[in-house]
């Protein structure tokens, strides 16, 4: 097994709440970080349909047999669970570390865990592999245009599963098995339309009016499908930064996807040359970049502040990393050779905020570190 970052977390975090919820898109990692972080408790799936009868037709009895603790996987497959579980807790509040549960949709464990559980279950939010982690493995020396397009997904990593039959497999699945239980979607060629067009808008600035239009669907059709993909860990967005400035000056979001493997497959980039010629690629680029950050935060147990800055004559600094020490300002380039102009936008950033040089990084495609002036040119294997 590959060991994963969020590990850490995730043992603290148990030694202090009597439940811990793994959260996280389908095929991240979830059951074997349980499986392995807790091997002693017994591990119970509750995507085995006799398994999920059971917990649904008598819930005392089936959590009865679990009184020392479990791994509960896939929990949202019997949210009244927690009210039952809530009992169990409240018996042995004592008990730290009990009951270990995972889940894929997102927006229907929180709730379950809002109204039965909270105060009781410390939770994080798994993602995909991270570059490190990867690297960290001894499974390095692969290119960055090839890891961008093959995506982090464990399986197609660790088990070289054709990227574009595993792909094209997931989202089938997530389609199946969660949109259309979920929003009762009856057209799923619209959906897929809409998810397709979606991913050729990563990296840039969400307008759900122009993306329903293209999709043929409405603004408030669209609205409710993208906050499905957000709950379930396939997509984010990036607020705009305003903070210390006399005013916002952007105020919509910017939409990424949460694995570039997936956003490659849905634009059909197939190969690595396929993808460096895309007119696409710099944002791909960026989507990667950004992702690592937003994996960082995550795999420690906080929440991502993560922000973009765009002034009035449209200079942007396309990530702010707010740290405990103040906003680390990162622009992201493609590119393999540095450039002058790359640093204009941030030296418009470092004139007008309080933000300290030496938190100015350029992030870029290239192999050689470097610096210009007050910037630090980082290459994309160090971001």
């Amino acid at each position: 097994m590959i060991r994963r970052e969020i590990e850490i977390p995730l043992k603290e975090i148990a030694a202090t709440f009597p439940a811990v919820a793994i959260m996280g898109p389908r095929q991240c990692g979830k059951t074997t970080l349980a499986k392995a972080s807790f091997p002693d408790l017994p591990y119970v799936t509750l995507e085995d349909p006799d398994v999920r009868g059971l917990a649904l037709r008598d819930p005392r009895y089936f959590l009865a047999q679990y009184g020392d603790g479990a791994v509960f996987d896939e929990i949202q497959n019997a949210p009244d669970l927690m009210s039952y579980l809530q009992g169990m807790i409240d018996a042995s509040p004592d008990r730290m570390g009990r009951y270990v549960l995972t889940g894929s949709r997102q927006f229907s464990l929180m709730e379950s865990m809002t109204q039965s559980l909270a105060g009781r279950v410390g939770v994080l939010s798994m993602s995909p592999f991270t570059w490190s982690e990867w690297h960290g493995a001894g499974l390095s020396g692969v290119d960055v245009d090839d890891m961008i397009v093959r995506g982090l997904y464990p399986p197609v990593l660790a088990r070289k599963a054709a990227p574009r039959f595993w792909y094209s497999s997931y989202f089938q699945t997530y389609l199946e098995r969660d949109v259309r239980q979920i929003l009762k979607v009856k057209d799923l060629t619209t959906f897929e339309l809409f998810v397709r067009l979606l991913a050729g808008r990563t990296g840039q600035e969400l307008n759900l009016h122009s993306l329903g239009g293209e999709a043929g669907i409405s603004h408030t059709t669209a609205k409710s499908w993208l906050s499905v993909l957000e709950a379930s860990g396939i997509v984010f967005r990036l607020p705009p930064y305003f903070r210390n400035f006399s005013k916002r000056l952007v105020s919509s979001s910017k939409v990424y996807f949460c694995d570039t493997g997936l956003v490659c497959w849905l634009m059909g980039i197939e190969t690595a040359g396929q993808l460096h010629l895309h007119p696409q690629y710099g944002a791909i680029f960026e989507t990667a970049i950004v992702l690592e950050f937003r994996k960082r935060s995550l795999n420690s147990g906080r929440i991502p502040r993560l922000y973009f800055w765009r002034d009035n004559g449209k200079l942007e600094i396309d990530l702010i990393d707010e740290m405990v020490d103040g906003p680390h300002p990162i622009e992201i380039k493609s590119g393999r050779t540095y450039r002058g102009e790359w640093a204009r936008p941030m030296r418009r950033w470092l004139a007008t905020s309080a933000c300290g040089a030496d938190k100015a990084r350029i992030i870029y495609g290239g192999n050689l570190p470097q610096r210009d002036g007050e910037i630090e040119i980082v290459p994309w294997f160090n971001a």
